[in-house]
């Protein structure tokens, strides 16, 4: 084989400055990110399960208005992944956008 076929060949560097072996990259960062979704789809089902139920019982609105509120949420946190889409393809890649919204996401769940 070749020495360009061992690396990367997209200009990626290590923390040295040297350039990335094939076979050195992406495996920890798969397995991150699907830990990273699978946390999130359980904590979205979790909050969408439950959230009719603490609106109309804790927060005391109508049905029809928990259910709109509910709707409204859902949708938004679908159309979120459009932005997110934008803007891994535009400027920040996969990765980065994927660990900049997990922060921001793990910051609003703790307050």
């Amino acid at each position: 084989m070749h020495w360009r076929g061992l690396y990367t060949g997209d200009g990626s560097v290590d923390i040295k400055g040297k350039p990335v072996l094939k076979s050195n990259t992406g495996n920890w960062t798969c397995f991150s990110i699907l830990g990273n979704e699978c946390c999130e789809r359980l904590a979205y089902y979790g909050i969408a399960t439950n959230l009719v139920n603490y609106l109309t019982e804790t927060m005391h609105e109508g049905n029809v208005s928990a259910t709109r509120n509910v709707s409204n949420w859902a949708g938004t946190c679908f159309l979120t992944s459009l932005v997110g889409a934008y803007l891994a393809d535009a400027y920040w890649g996969i990765y980065w956008t994927i660990v900049a919204f997990s922060i921001i996401y793990f910051m609003v769940s703790t307050n």
